[in-house]
């Protein structure tokens, strides 16, 4: 059995081996110095080529702006939502509070008139106490 170490080498060097010995370079689209450039038709072609690049690049940023700001004015319209949620919930919190006070104070007074009639059963004849 083969170690597992041993496994690992045998076939990172079995995959080396398969690369290619050259790499060819690649085209990366992006801003090249065009002042290099001897003939006017490969600097107007280097030009026009940087001119595409940034409006293509130009193009994506507005798009990817666009929908992050339509994901935020969604999400501001969602929280708006929810606010006017919450008002409408702690004013009938509110409305419910003020109500069971006035009950309490309307309670309150009644019970406190209803203690002197006791008290003074017999008022005097003559008006006074």
């Amino acid at each position: 059995m083969i170690a597992p170490m041993a496994r690992i080498t045998f076939v990172a060097f079995a995959l080396m081996a398969s690369w290619p010995a050259t790499v060819h370079a690649q085209d990366v689209p992006g801003i090249e110095i065009c002042t290099v450039e001897k003939t006017m038709e490969r600097r107007t072609s280097c030009l026009q080529s940087n001119v595409d690049f940034l409006q293509k690049t130009i193009t994506k940023l507005t798009t990817d702006h666009q929908q992050k700001i339509d994901a935020a004015n969604r999400q501001i319209e969602a929280l708006k939502g929810a606010v006017i949620g919450l008002q409408k919930l702690v004013s009938e919190q509110a409305a419910q509070n003020k109500a069971a006070e006035d009950a309490k104070k309307a309670a309150a007074p009644a019970a406190k008139d209803a203690a002197p009639a006791t008290k003074d059963a017999a008022p005097a004849k003559d008006g006074t106490k």
